[in-house]
């Protein structure tokens, strides 16, 4: 019997007397089954391609139900089995609901498997014989249950969550506890200035797909993605599964991550969307982790200050780069190609701090950055500009005057008279918001790196070296 044909899939989905819901991560229920639908005494044009939120919020008494739904779209790690109260009809009936996780055939996850039961039934036993049958009954369910997780979402699904379905999955308990992990950040550069010049609706599809690729890498060595901040990734090695080499593991999914770069890309130029540039920060320290927050809302998550030291690393970063923190520097016994060092005094810290620029390790990973020559073309005449100082990704007010001597295609030589710090981010009005990051204090002035390019800086550098000659 083919048991992967859609058909039989479908009756098997169809024919199990517990309920079966998709939802997508976004909380929209994409399916729910017959038998999900009776027990929920909701009608389908009620329930599918709703929002959780439209569907249940209504009734107050099924906040929990509801939690529980919201609570595994948004781990995107735990799974989930208890017994939840839920009101149908004026009246509270016990359901057993058990979560887990769809993935696609790449591995990543692309929505939550929901099944649920009324256990209402099991409480109205009144003698041995119809327990007997009852639960001989429940029996053949949970085999069919089991059979349609294990032969019909089993590609999709990991062994270790499959296991933890067909066993004794732990549903939520608060707490966390210290433990020494790798945490990596990162962020593109000029995300902001970008998303003010496209459309919404582009904006997302960029991003998604970006999203996507960095998860699909991280996901490979290990990582654990505890949120996306707008543009930006925060993931940890090392937990939930513990392992020794977490640094190792979160240097190799980092230098992946700026390869992908390349792909993430020339699917962007196909769709005519903006080229990216990626920076990630790495720091290795004691935090701690686990399931903060309260029964009510709760998330996997990880604090500390040694989180906080990341972010500032992370900070530094121009595209392309990879900076790690002498902590985990010190972790790692694979050989690092180390491209330069350079010292920082982060916010929050005691002290320099000096982090390394890397751009490959070996054995056993053996994954290396290509690095691309760029060459500082001296201009004739420099090219006079105005520019502000930028605190935080806000622009100050006031403006300073300079000139720029020399570019190339990813940075630019600026005499003037403004002392600058290394570091400084800095935003040039050159046919649009041209945005820079201080690298070098030269001779001939301060070597500035492009974080963001406005669409109009080949025309102004173009018409503005006219001008000169």
């Amino acid at each position: 019997m083919d048991i992967e044909g859609k058909n039989i899939r479908e009756r098997i989905i169809n024919n199990v007397s517990e309920g079966v819901m998709l939802i997508s991560f976004e909380g929209t229920i994409n399916y729910i089954n017959p038998a999900g639908l009776t027990i929920l005494g909701l009608k389908k044009e009620q329930v599918v391609d709703k929002k959780v939120a439209t569907v249940f919020f209504d009734n107050p008494q099924n906040i929990e139900f509801v939690q529980t739904l919201i609570e595994a779209a948004y781990d995107q790690k735990k799974t989930h089995s208890s017994i939840i109260p839920y009101c149908k009809k004026d009246a509270i009936h016990p359901f057993r609901v058990v979560t887990s996780y769809l993935t696609g055939e790449d591995g990543s996850y692309v929505g939550v498997i929901i099944v649920f039961s009324d256990l209402s039934e099991q409480a109205e036993l009144k003698d041995a014989l119809k327990s007997m049958e009852k639960i001989k009954k429940l029996n053949e369910q949970l085999e069919l249950r089991n059979k349609l997780i294990s032969e019909t979402f089993g590609r999709f699904l990991s062994d270790d969550i499959v296991d933890n379905l067909l066993n004794s999955p732990d549903g939520i308990q608060p707490g966390g506890n210290k433990k020494e992990l790798t945490m990596l950040m990162s962020d593109l550069r000029g995300f902001t200035a970008m998303s003010e010049r496209m459309d919404a609706e582009d904006l997302i599809s960029m991003l998604n797909h970006y999203l996507g690729e960095m998860t699909e890498v991280i996901q490979k060595y290990n990582g654990t993605i505890i949120e996306f901040i707008g543009d930006g990734i925060l993931a940890i090695f090392g937990a939930p599964v513990w392992t020794k080499k977490h640094a190792e593991n979160a240097v190799a999914a980092a230098l992946e991550m700026q390869s992908r770069m390349v792909s993430v890309n020339a699917w962007n130029e196909k769709k005519h969307y903006p080229v990216l540039a990626m920076g990630i920060g790495l720091n290795t320290g004691e935090v701690i982790v686990g399931n903060l927050g309260s029964e009510k809302r709760m998330k996997y998550g990880v604090v500390g200050s040694n989180v906080n030291l990341c972010g500032r690393i992370e900070s530094y970063t121009v595209g392309g780069q990879v900076l790690i923190s002498p902590s985990t520097r010190k972790k790692i016994k694979a050989k690092l190609d180390i491209e330069k060092e350079m010292t920082v005094y982060p916010k929050g810290a005691n002290g320099e701090i000096v982090l390394s620029h890397i751009t490959g390790i070996g054995d056993p990973y053996n994954i290396y950055a290509e690095m691309k020559d760029d060459i500082m073309q001296t201009l004739e005449v420099p090219i006079p500009v105005r520019f502000r100082m930028i605190e935080e990704k806000h622009g100050k007010e006031k403006i300073y005057y300079g000139g720029i001597s020399a570019e190339s295609r990813s940075g630019a030589i600026l005499d003037t008279n403004l002392v600058l710090e290394i570091y400084d981010n800095i935003q040039i009005d050159a046919g649009g918001k041209l945005f820079c990051k201080v690298m070098e204090k030269l001779e001939s002035g301060y070597k500035l790196l492009f974080t963001s390019i406005p669409s109009g800086y080949a025309v102004w550098l173009r018409t503005s070296r006219l001008d000169k000659v």
